[in-house]
């Protein structure tokens, strides 16, 4: 059976989001999300109006594959360059509150649990939701002709 390691993560995430728009109940945008920034980093709000779900496909998938993790690592990874103009960029973090909220209501839906002082972890369900996507993933990509080489 494969895993998340082995299908494309972009293909994994959108499939992922897509079920947890459709199926789990407890994940909802909050009202703040169509207009805040995602990080100081970041110029504009995302463009993407279910970005809200990609981002807690995206969540469960590094939850997967760094094991427990702590907002403040997932605010590292999901962080980018601070533009300064004519000074050199700098590393700046994301947004706490676009990390933390999502990582709360996959708690609610019960895909994600708080480990001590470790960090989040995926549980049980989560783990399996994962897993039957990645499976639905690899297969659809058997299922597709393979393109000529140019």
């Amino acid at each position: 059976m494969p895993t998340a390691f082995e299908v494309p993560a972009n293909e994994l995430i959108n499939r992922l989001a897509k079920h947890l728009k459709e199926n789990v109940s407890e994940i909802s945008p909050p009202p703040w999300s169509e207009y805040a920034k995602t990080g100081a980093h970041k110029e504009r709000p995302p463009q993407d109006p279910d970005w809200w779900y990609a981002r807690c496909a995206s969540l469960l998938r590094k939850i997967y594959v760094h094991g427990p993790v702590g907002v403040s690592r997932l605010r590292v990874q999901y962080g980018g360059n601070v533009g300064r103009g004519n000074s050199p960029e700098h590393h700046g973090r994301a947004g706490g509150s676009a990390i933390r909220e999502p990582l709360q209501q996959l708690q609610k839906a019960e895909l994600v649990a708080i480990e001590g002082r470790k960090g989040r972890k995926l549980t049980k369900q989560g783990l399996t939701l994962l897993n039957k996507t990645s499976a639905e993933v690899a297969k659809g990509l058997k299922a597709r002709p393979r393109e000529a080489p140019s």
